[in-house]
Parts: C-alpha cells; sequence; structure tokens
C-alpha cells in the first residue's frame, strides 16, 4: 500500500498538468503560512501568550486558525467566518425561494450563491474580528492587556481599532480567496486544504509539549488509535451501496444500440469531513459570544456568560454532546444538499436510464433518498463516534492538553484521505492505478 502511494505519487508528478496543480496547492498552502506569520500592529505578545495558554476555547480557535491566533496575525481568523456564511446560506437555501431556484440553475446559480457567500463573509469577518478583540481584552485582567489601545468608541483608539479589525477582516478575504484558487486550479477543496495547512503545521508544536510535559505513554496510544482511526476513516470513505441502473436501447442513425447496465454508487459517508469542519465551527460559538459579554456593566449578564462558558468548554460532557449531535445533524443536512444538486433522477431519466422495479421521476426519487438516509445513519453516527473520541480518551488519561490536537487529526485525515481520492480520479483517467487500492 505505502509502495504503491509513493509510485504514484512520483507518476503523479511526472505528468505536467497534475504536477502543476500540486505544486499550485503547495505554493498557495505555503502562502497561507507566509501570511500566518504576519502581525497586526498595536498587540502585547507577552499579555497574548499569557491568555492562550490559560485559556482552552482559545487554544481551540488557534489550531483552527493554524497557529496564526498566536501570532494575531492577519489571517487570525482564518476562514472561520466564510464557514460560518456558508453554513448560512445553506441553511437559507430551503427557506428562501429565490436562493432555491438559484441552486437548480447550474453554473450560474452557483456562481451567484458563492458571490452572496463572499459578501456575507466581510461583517461576519469584521463581527467576528471585534467580538475576539474584545474577548482578548476580557481574558487579559485588569493588568495587561493585549491590546492596549482599543475601542471604536472613544476617539483616541478608534484608528487603531479599526486598522486591525480592517486588516483581520482583508486576512479573511485572502484566506478565502487562496482557498478558491486551489479549487479552481489545484487539487482538493481548498478551503479545507486551508484548514489542514493549519492544522497540520500546529501538531508538531503540540507533540513537541506533549513530550516536554513527559507524557510518552499517551503520545503512544495516541499513535496506536491514530492508526486504527485512519483505517477506520479510510473503510468507512470507501464504503458504498451500488443502485443498478439499466439503459434502454437506442435508435441511432438507423442502428440500434443494445442498453447498458451500470450503477449509481452512493457512499456510506458522502459528506466527508464537511460536517466535522461546520459542527466545529458552531460549538464553539455560543462559548466565544459569551466572553463579549464578561465585562457587562450588569452582575447577572456576567454570571450569565460565565456559565454559558463554563457549559460550553471542551472539559464538559454538555459540549460533547452537542458535538456529537451537530455532527450527525450536519451529516445528514450535508448529504441531503448534495444530492439535490447532483439531480440524479432527472438526470437518469434525460439519458434514458431507470432502476429496475422503479419508474422513473418521482419514484426513482424516493427510493434514491430512502436508501441514501439509511445509509447515511451509519456513516453519521460513525461520524460522530469518531469525533467525541478524544473526550473519552482525556478523561480515561486525565490529559485534556491533547483533545483539540485528536479532533483536528480526523481532519486532517477526512481532508488527505479526499485530496487523495481526487488524485486517485485524475491518474485513473490517464490508466494509473489508484492511491488507495480496492
Amino acid at each position: 500500500m505505502v509502495n504503491s502511494t509513493l509510485l504514484n505519487a512520483r507518476r503523479a508528478f511526472m505528468i505536467p498538468d497534475l504536477r502543476r496543480k500540486i505544486l499550485f496547492t503547495l505554493g498557495l498552502m505555503l502562502t497561507f503560512r507566509i501570511a500566518a506569520h504576519v502581525p497586526v500592529p498595536g498587540v502585547d505578545k507577552a499579555a497574548l501568550a499569557n491568555v492562550l495558554n490559560n485559556n482552552n476555547l482559545l487554544q481551540l480557535l488557534n489550531i483552527f486558525s493554524g497557529g496564526s491566533l498566536q501570532n494575531f496575525s492577519i489571517v487570525a481568523l482564518g476562514v472561520y467566518p466564510y464557514i460560518t456564511a456558508s453554513i448560512v446560506m445553506q441553511l437559507l437555501l430551503p427557506i428562501v425561494p429565490r436562493l432555491e431556484e438559484l441552486s437548480k440553475e447550474g453554473e450560474y446559480g452557483r456562481n451567484k450563491i458563492n458571490q452572496y457567500t463572499r459578501m456575507l463573509t466581510v461583517p461576519l469577518a469584521l463581527i467576528q474580528a471585534y467580538g475576539q478583540m474584545l474577548a482578548l481584552n476580557n481574558f487579559s485582567g485588569s493588568t495587561t492587556k493585549v491590546f492596549a489601545n482599543f475601542g471604536l468608541f472613544n476617539g483616541a483608539t478608534f484608528f487603531q481599532t479599526m486598522s486591525i479589525l480592517i486588516s483581520l477582516t482583508a486576512g479573511t478575504i485572502f484566506a478565502m480567496w487562496l482557498g478558491e484558487l486551489i479549487t479552481e486550479n489545484g487539487v482538493g477543496n481548498g478551503i479545507s486544504i486551508i484548514i489542514f495547512a493549519g492544522i497540520v503545521a500546529r501538531l508538531p508544536v503540540l507533540l513537541v509539549q506533549q513530550v516536554q510535559a513527559g507524557n510518552f505513554l499517551f503520545l503512544v496510544i495516541m499513535a496506536l488509535i491514530a492508526v486504527g482511526v485512519v483505517y477506520a476513516i479510510v473503510f468507512m470513505s470507501e464504503g458504498q451501496r451500488r443502485i443498478p441502473v439499466q439503459y434502454a436501447k437506442r435508435i441511432r442513425g438507423g442502428r440500434m444500440y443494445q442498453g447498458q447496465s451500470t450503477h449509481i454508487p452512493l457512499r456510506v459517508n458522502s459528506a466527508g469531513m464537511i460536517p466535522l469542519i461546520f459542527a466545529a465551527s458552531i460549538v464553539i460559538l455560543p462559548g466565544t459570544v459569551s466572553t463579549y459579554f464578561f465585562s457587562a456593566s450588569q452582575t447577572w449578564v456576567q454570571n450569565l456568560a460565565h456559565t454559558i462558558y463554563n457549559v460550553m468548554t471542551s472539559t464538559n460532557g454538555v459540549y460533547w454532546i452537542i458535538y456529537f449531535v451537530l455532527v450527525i445533524g450536519f451529516t445528514f443536512f450535508y448529504t441531503s444538499v448534495t444530492f439535490q444538486q447532483q439531480n440524479l433522477p432527472d438526470t437518469l431519466q434525460k439519458n434514458g436510464g431507470f432502476i429496475p422495479g422503479h419508474r422513473p421521476g418521482k419514484a426513482t426519487e424516493r427510493y434514491l433518498t430512502s436508501i441514501l438516509n439509511r445509509i447515511t445513519i451509519a456513516g453519521a453516527v460513525f461520524l460522530a463516534v469518531i469525533a467525541v473520541l478524544p473526550f473519552f480518551i482525556s478523561k480515561a488519561t486525565n490529559i485534556n492538553t491533547f483533545t483539540f490536537s485528536s479532533t483536528a487529526v480526523l481532519i486532517v485525515v477526512g481532508v488527505a484521505v479526499d485530496t487523495m481520492k481526487q488524485l486517485e480520479a485524475q491518474l485513473m483517467m490517464r490508466q494509473y492505478e489508484g492511491f488507495i487500492n480496492r
């Protein structure tokens, strides 16, 4: 398996257009990592390091931003505002008739929806940037502030605050742009690749922290679990239900062509790692928003904010229960949206294909939907169990510092598998053996 993967990686670099795509993707990943080390002005790095070291929520945000929050770089927000905007747009599709019509208009509709998503990303990035700055100052205490000159409603600090907000928003748009360039001209899903690059860049640092803490046995256990998780994810990603399809005989130019038999492969986990990314983005939202009210004038608001923050922390079981439910919900939601966009029943009917025993049109749609829902149950539960596995590991070992990186490994593996499958498809088109042997 490993030798085959290395062999096919070498073959991929021998194909000019595929080599260009791979190098283009790696180049933009490097560009993102360089941007992650460009700090915004007016940050007290010592105070920021102290806040990050004593806050699990901010450590999670730091991992998903690829360590850029630790430097408070121009891309400190990562692509999180864009992911939030994408979730909002996906939720609005079945509610707003105009958006639903656009989703059925092919490439033009998708481009318009993507344009609306980008436009929504800008105000969300501004709001998150301001909230993150406010939260960091609240966590700093009354001694040294992360942002000494902070305040939109203070004439002396307005321009300094606005310069940081604009820098962070521009950084998010830049990261989003890099992701879209990767999707169009590189290999893999660009936004996922950006998240992947950030997490991979942070994993060595987290490993060094565990080594310095002397948690060698824990690292060995995590390595064994990681191998099992990788195998399980690949196995589930490859699992599929094959629906037989028969094409009717056709007459063209006075000649009769025999009908063909093929199948539709419905994957057990057709959503990939997207539900994990969506769920992680949503589950940290209450804790993040609650920090905005730590310095509220009313005592009851402060108490409520601290209660929400304490409940929605990774050491609390409620956090992981909500995470579990969200992963299952987003798996079904994303699978349903993807299936509707593919419009398989209409495509089959237009090309003279049908599923034996089921009439074309609505009957075929109901049949495919019922099959997809049943197999998605297994994929959704599997993904949710894997997602909350770090919580049980941390409870068994009493080590919480590696929990977030374990969750990040799931995203890394999922993105790597999806990218490998895209490379496999490119190689199969050229009659090469794929990366993943069957």
